[in-house]
């Protein structure tokens, strides 16, 4: 199966593996990855996650060989989005591990993680503006708002190329690294943020991803209620505690 799934908690890694057509994403494949995430979101023992494309890439898109076989991706306004999992709202933290060519959808793909660490051999781009197929996975909307639109405007009408320090510098990359390291880094961050308090992490995080479309007063409400669910769980008392026995002070994320 092109998707597999290997798990060291905290952290649970999916990986796209069908080397053949560059981690291009059919219908079958796309459920898969649907699959994969959903158990993710159901294992308590998975903070969080990793997608990462085998064999040196990340995902060259969707599969256009086989649209008359059979295999075509989903193309419907509900459920399933025809990458896979790009419709879907996680309630914990996913990182992208990037090597080589994240395009086309495997772009969306990308864009639909939190965080992208990069290899300096990575590289993005709508190249499936050649072909008229359309971004349909979130590209329009999560590029403009990680880049700014007239840069994404570049990438969107152009199918322009764009390397990992473009990317780095215009705040689509989080991290470049070294070839063959993205996946070691990207495990290294995701320790890290499993390391934290996960109540208050991952409300967060979902109040950062539904200010969007709020005006700063409606914004500053709904922030007000995801902090209150934070302080209800009380777990910011074992964290009071911590800093008052001098754990964490002058800015120290080591326990100590």
């Amino acid at each position: 199966m092109p998707i597999k799934v290997e798990k060291e908690y905290p952290i649970y890694t999916i990986i796209i593996d069908n080397p053949k057509v560059k981690n291009a994403v059919d219908g079958p494949t796309a459920t898969e990855l649907v699959d994969a995430f959903r158990r993710f979101e159901k294992d308590d023992n998975a903070l969080v996650a990793i997608l990462w494309g085998a064999n040196g890439t990340f995902c060259s898109g969707a599969n256009l060989k086989v649209i008359t076989k059979g295999r075509s991706n989903r193309i419907e306004r509900k459920g399933n989005a025809p990458m896979g999992p790009s419709r879907m709202e996680l309630s914990k933290p996913v990182i992208a591990a990037v090597a080589g060519y994240a395009v086309a959808g495997g772009l969306e793909l990308a864009l639909w993680c939190d965080l992208r660490v990069v290899e300096k051999n990575a590289i993005f781009g709508v190249f499936n503006r050649r072909f008229g197929v359309p971004l349909i996975d979130g590209g329009t909307v999560r590029l403009p708002r990680l880049i700014g639109l007239s840069r994404a405007m570049d990438m969107i009408l152009t199918g322009c190329s764009v390397t990992a320090e473009e990317a780095f510098s215009w705040g689509l990359a989080n991290k470049i690294v070294e070839i063959n390291q993205s996946r070691p880094e990207a495990e290294k961050i995701a320790k890290t943020i499993a390391s934290f308090p996960q109540i208050c992490l991952n409300n967060d995080r979902l109040s950062t991803y539904n200010q969007f479309g709020l005006n700063i007063k409606e914004a500053m409400v709904k922030e007000f209620e995801y902090g209150l669910k934070t302080l209800d769980s009380g777990e910011y008392l074992s964290g009071s505690k911590a800093f008052s026995e001098g754990i964490g002070k002058h800015g120290s994320f080591n326990n100590e």
